[in-house]
């Protein structure tokens, strides 16, 4: 079985949260891209797999053409060797609608050389007023 790389504490946890959400807040896809491995796997919410850096900002150019004025709050939530986990709330302007969407999420984030390697994410997304959709209600 192959080793570990370094664990992550706390505190540098806290640190690459807050500026994951600075640079995705501000939709700087360039910066964004740089705390990425070149062979990430992506797993985000119902997407097929995304395996490297080129589907990887394919598919946020597409998600920030739609997210018009995005803010975003991100909350580490747990450390554990190279892995960290936090949850995140946002809202923008969808570009195509005109609406004022929302949206909450978890993410997982398996790093290697301080870098993303594998970003697993939910995401739920509703207009905002109404109630977020679900199939048990």
């Amino acid at each position: 079985m192959k080793a570990l790389p370094d664990a992550i504490s706390y505190e540098d946890a806290a640190r690459l949260v807050k500026n994951v959400e600075r640079v995705f807040g501000a939709g700087d896809i360039a910066q964004i891209m740089e705390g990425f491995t070149d062979d990430v796997v992506v797993r985000f919410a119902d997407r097929p797999e995304m395996h490297g850096k080129a589907e990887v900002e394919a598919f946020l150019r597409k998600r920030f053409a739609r997210q018009k004025n995005y803010r975003l709050t991100k909350h580490l939530r747990l450390v554990s060797g190279n892995m960290l986990g936090n949850m995140w709330d946002g809202e923008w302007e969808d570009a195509q609608t005109g609406r004022t969407m929302q949206g909450r999420g978890t993410e997982f984030w398996t790093l290697r050389d301080g870098k993303v390697a594998v970003w697993e994410a939910t995401f739920n997304v509703w207009e905002k007023g109404a109630a977020p959709p679900s199939p048990f209600m």
